[in-house]
């Protein structure tokens, strides 16, 4: 079952240079995208630490709206690339696979770093590198800080309770 996400399969890593360059190439015009997103973030305000406290505190409305309304044009977008039969680059079908429906105390104890993490330093990871870029270079201390905690949870997780 094809999932949104890159893909790990064997084959699909054992790729000549060649291809690598190509493909590398060809993602020129998502880094574009990416450029244009972060713009769009950082004049909506999106990525302001005083926005996120706001939201925190719940004094405003702003960041919820923006967070409701981003869950409802994915759930759109994904019920209509399924609908019209869209196909990931493999050739499989655009399917999202039902999750696990479980609980436990890691749910918890990762949602309380992570909160914790976000209301530190006011932006979660992906706004992180918008922050950098807007001439924040204090930021680089999160982004730093969030690879390090990214490459230790991989580190340990064959030892975790997972």
């Amino acid at each position: 079952m094809a999932v949104l996400s890159a893909a790990t399969e064997p084959e699909a890593l054992a790729v000549d240079p060649a291809q690598r360059r190509q493909r590398r190439g060809a993602l020129w015009p998502y880094a574009g995208l990416g450029v244009i997103f972060g713009i769009t973030l950082t004049k909506a305000e999106i990525v302001s630490w005083f926005r996120i406290q706001e939201m925190f505190r719940f004094q405003a409305f702003h960041m919820y709206g923006v967070i409701g309304s981003a869950v409802a044009v994915a759930a759109v977008c994904v019920y209509l690339l399924q609908r019209l039969g869209a196909r990931t680059v493999g050739g499989e079908p655009v399917q999202v696979p039902d999750a696990p429906r479980e609980w436990g105390y890691r749910h918890a104890v990762g949602g309380v770093i992570f909160g914790v993490g976000w209301a530190l330093t006011g932006a979660c990871p992906g706004p992180l590198f918008i922050l950098v870029g807007a001439g924040l270079p204090v930021m680089a201390v999160a982004v730093l800080s969030a690879i390090a905690g990214t490459w230790v949870h991989g580190y340990l997780r064959p030892r975790l309770p997972e």
